[in-house]
C-alpha cells in the first residue's frame, strides 16, 4: 500500500555557499558575516539533503555555485542518481569551469539574465557581465549543454523591457527554456525601493504577455503560474513544495524568508506552521508572487485537472515550435 503524503517537494533549492562574485542590489545573500561567506557545504551533506527530501529536481544556487570547489562533484552525484539538476549561475565563471561538467538530459545551466546589456549590468552593479553571460551561454550550447535562463523583474521594468529581453533569449540566443519572477523584497537587500507590488506585477506581465508572446516564448513554468502572474488566477502559498537547504540547514518557510532552521527535512515539514504564511496571512508575504511559493500550487492544480494538464501540454508544444 502506498503511503500518501500531503506535503512533498517538487524541487529543492540547494545553497551550498553564500559567497558571490557580484553584489546585486536586489539580493541579500552576501550580507552574511565574512566567516559564513567563507564556508562551503561538503559534497556528502549537499547530496544527502536532497536524497533525504526525496525531491526529483534540484536548483543549486547561492551565492555563486561555480565558486564552490566541488560543485562539479555535487552535480555529478545528483545526476548519477537521476535527479534533474539546474545550476543557477551569473555565468562569470562558466567558460572557465565548463570543462568540469558533462552534458546530460538531467542537467542544465540556469543563467541569470535580468535585461539587455545596460539593464542587466546595472542590476548586477558591474559592466561587462551581460556580454560574458551571452558568450558563456553560446559556449555551453556549442558543447551540447541544456541552457535555461532566470530573469527577475523590478518596478523599474516596463512591458517593453520584459518583451525585449525575453525575445532576445527566446529568438536570438534560443535558450531551451526561460524562468521569470517578480522581485521579492529581501529584508537584507541593499535596494529596497524597486520591488514590485502585486498589482504592479499583474499589470506588467499582462501587458508583456499580450499579442501572442506568452504562447510563443519557451517558458519553464506551468500555464496556471503564468495565469497567476498576470492576475487571471490566484493561489495560496505552498512554500513546502520548494524547500530550501543551505549552510544553516532546512530554512523555514522558504529561501526568501528565514524564520529559523532545522537539521532534518522531516522537522521542516512537520514542525513548520505552513498555514501562517502567504499573502493576507503574514505582512512580509503581502507583495510576494515568487515561484517558490506559488508555482507548486499551480503545478498541483494542473496535475489535479485533466483540462489543465492538456492545456499545459499544448502550451509547451506551442512554445517549443516558437
Amino acid at each position: 500500500m502506498i503511503k500518501r503524503r500531503d506535503k512533498f517537494p517538487l524541487i529543492v533549492e540547494l545553497e551550498p555557499l553564500y559567497a558571490c562574485n557580484l553584489k546585486c542590489e536586489g539580493c541579500g545573500k552576501i550580507q552574511h558575516p565574512a566567516g559564513v561567506l567563507k564556508q562551503r557545504m561538503p559534497v556528502a551533506q549537499a547530496v544527502g539533503a536532497v536524497l533525504e527530501s526525496g525531491a526529483p529536481m534540484v536548483s543549486i544556487a547561492g551565492g555563486e555555485p561555480l565558486m564552490h570547489p566541488q560543485i562539479d562533484e555535487i552535480v555529478r552525484q545528483l545526476v548519477e542518481r537521476r535527479k534533474y539538476v539546474f545550476l543557477c549561475t551569473n555565468a562569470l565563471l562558466l567558460r572557465k569551469k565548463i570543462h568540469k561538467f558533462k552534458p546530460s538530459p538531467y542537467f542544465a545551466f540556469a543563467v541569470h539574465i535580468d535585461g539587455l546589456r545596460e539593464r542587466h549590468d546595472e542590476s548586477v552593479a558591474k559592466e561587462g557581465v551581460f556580454d560574458e553571460a551571452v558568450e558563456a551561454i553560446k559556449e555551453a550550447q556549442r558543447r551540447g549543454f541544456r541552457v535555461t535562463t532566470n530573469s527577475t523583474f523590478f518596478n523599474t521594468d516596463t512591458p517593453q523591457t520584459v518583451v525585449e529581453v525575453l525575445n532576445f533569449l527566446n529568438d536570438e540566443l534560443k535558450v531551451d527554456e526561460m524562468m521569470i519572477s517578480p522581485a521579492y523584497a529581501y529584508e537584507k537587500a541593499p535596494d529596497q525601493e524597486h520591488f514590485l507590488g502585486v498589482e504592479q506585477t499583474r499589470e506588467l506581465f499582462k501587458k508583456a504577455f499580450a499579442g501572442g508572446n506568452r504562447r510563443r516564448w519557451r517558458f519553464n513554468h506551468s500555464p496556471l503560474f503564468l495565469d497567476f502572474l498576470e492576475g487571471k488566477a490566484d493561489f495560496p502559498c505552498t512554500a513546502w513544495g520548494i524547500p530550501n537547504y543551505s549552510l544553516f540547514g532546512w530554512q523555514r518557510p522558504c529561501y526568501l524568508m528565514a524564520d529559523g532552521y532545522v537539521p532534518t527535512y522531516r522537522q521542516l515539514i512537520e514542525e513548520t506552521d505552513w498555514e501562517k504564511y502567504g499573502r493576507g496571512k503574514d505582512p512580509r508575504c503581502d507583495n510576494c508572487m515568487a515561484h517558490c511559493g506559488y508555482e507548486p500550487t499551480a503545478v498541483l492544480a494542473t496535475m489535479g485537472s485533466l483540462k489543465e494538464s492538456l492545456r499545459a501540454a499544448r502550451e509547451t508544444a506551442s512554445g517549443s515550435r516558437g
